[in-house]
């Protein structure tokens, strides 16, 4: 038996951020539900096509899931999430700053009805509107975080800056 068969996880993800998050907690044993937007999907699916036409990075970080297609703003798929949402142990989200608790899935919103759901927000500079940031509302990836840290002036070569790979 693994250590986390029993939970269930429930995630409106892309990229890698939470992907990756929840990719770990399936190969723990979670049983793992992610909830992607109609036509589109998670965008990552459309890098490349080298795993049996599908993209290496969707497949790596999206192993051992479950898939559905969700388009929240609908009332309908509201209550489908909802009704998921009763029977999870965990919500994971990595949406656009502030598009969660819009939708009505921030913490604050959820827990009374769900008192034992964890709920964990994955964002590249913090929401915390009691310290907020100056990027607190923008979008982060891994090469534009690497950028503004300085990280790719000391990878690669003078010549040619290259972004880490962890």
């Amino acid at each position: 038996m693994r250590p986390l068969e029993g939970i269930t996880v429930v995630t409106l993800e892309h990229a890698i951020a939470a992907p990756f998050c929840t990719r770990q907690l399936a190969d723990l044993g979670a049983r793992v539900i992610k909830v992607e937007r109609p036509g589109v999907g998670d965008f990552a699916r459309g890098y490349d096509t080298r795993v049996h036409g599908q993209s290496s990075h969707f497949v790596w970080t999206n192993r051992s899931k479950e898939s559905l297609t969700l388009d929240l703003k609908h009332p309908q798929a509201s209550e489908v999430l909802a009704r998921l949402l009763t029977r999870a142990d965990v919500l994971v989200q990595n949406l656009a700053p502030g598009a969660a608790a819009r939708l009505g899935l921030s913490y604050e919103a959820l827990c009374e009805a769900h008192p034992a759901l964890i709920v964990c927000d994955i964002s590249g500079y913090g929401d915390d509107p009691a310290q907020p940031g100056p990027y607190r509302d923008k979008k982060a990836y891994d090469l534009l975080i690497q950028s503004e840290a300085g990280f790719l002036s000391i990878t690669g070569t003078p010549d040619e800056p290259s972004k880490a790979g962890c």
